[in-house]
């Protein structure tokens, strides 16, 4: 068992219902590239089975018959490394329930195996909008000609993509790094979305960054870079509890007056004001 506990969270297996109104399902146990760091790591590979016909019936029926489930995230291993015959199939069958309003595929296929994302993958995959895409860029470098056209097919086909980096030591730690990432991201037309503290895997301490940096990260996008290209900064929390956002200490309160500090460093008052009337505060 992993520090998520996510198979304590499984009501059937591959399912993952963590959060009332969406379940991320484990549809695939390849990917294109093991990365070193992977909290799933213990589960992909020949060491465990694809899931088998049982066990996709078993996740449509829990799905089917749990209204309240209107997001399904397929995850893995990696979705995309299935044939497309086949993982047509599963949308489809996921279109057919009427609650589920939204499908997202979590994958790094665009940076690791951008050839499998063809104009005929494409046509099949915009079939099944709203459709989202989080994919997995972790350094610039990762942003090559090839996964860029990946992108660039999949955006062409109506699909909004998302981007999860995970905060790597002597990878993309560095302030300068994460803005080149970010904002190359948004030329390729890829939203960042997550910044993630590196989840608690054995034996991978020496990717491991403390949440200092990661604050440190998040000052030198904040007000530097635009909304678009400034993520969340993530602690998906040991024992299943949640993702939990941080952001560095913009704020103190004295009564009705709150003293922000913009990204210059600069301390402004604002009053917090509901009733009575309105003063300009101090500069």
């Amino acid at each position: 068992m992993n520090s998520l506990c996510e198979e304590g969270l499984s009501p059937v297996p591959g399912l993952i219902h963590r959060y009332p109104d969406r379940v991320v399902w484990v549809i695939s146990n390849s990917c294109a590239v093991y990365c070193r760091f992977c909290m799933r790591k213990r589960q992909v590979g020949c060491a465990r089975p694809a899931p088998s016909e049982a066990a996709i019936d078993a996740a449509l029926h829990y799905i089917a018959s749990s209204p309240a489930v209107r997001d399904v995230i397929l995850s893995g291993g990696d979705p995309l490394l299935m044939e497309d015959d086949r993982l047509a199939d599963l949308l489809e069958r996921l279109r057919r329930i009427p609650h589920v309003e939204i499908i997202r595929i979590g994958t790094r296929v665009p940076v690791t195996l951008p050839e499998r994302i063809t104009p005929r993958f494409c046509r099949m995959v915009r079939r099944f909008h709203p459709l989202y895409v989080n994919t997995h860029f972790n350094h610039p470098r990762e942003i090559t000609p090839a996964s860029a056209l990946a992108c660039a097919r999949l955006a062409d086909a109506g699909i909004p993509l998302g981007n999860q980096t995970v905060l790597l030591k002597g990878v993309n730690d560095d302030p300068a790094v994460m803005r080149e990432l970010m904002l190359g991201l948004l030329r390729i037309r890829v939203k960042p979305y997550y910044i993630h503290q590196m989840d608690l895997v054995r034996g991978t301490c020496h990717f491991r960054t403390p949440v200092a940096t990661g604050i440190a990260v998040m000052e030198a996008l904040r007000g530097h870079v635009s909304g678009l290209a400034t993520p969340y900064y993530v602690i998906d929390l040991a024992g299943g509890e949640g993702k939990v956002p941080l952001l560095p200490d913009y704020a103190s309160r004295d009564g009705d007056l709150l003293k922000l500090r913009n990204y210059r460093g600069e301390i402004v008052e604002y009053r917090d004001v509901t009733n009575g009337e309105v003063t300009t505060p101090r500069g």
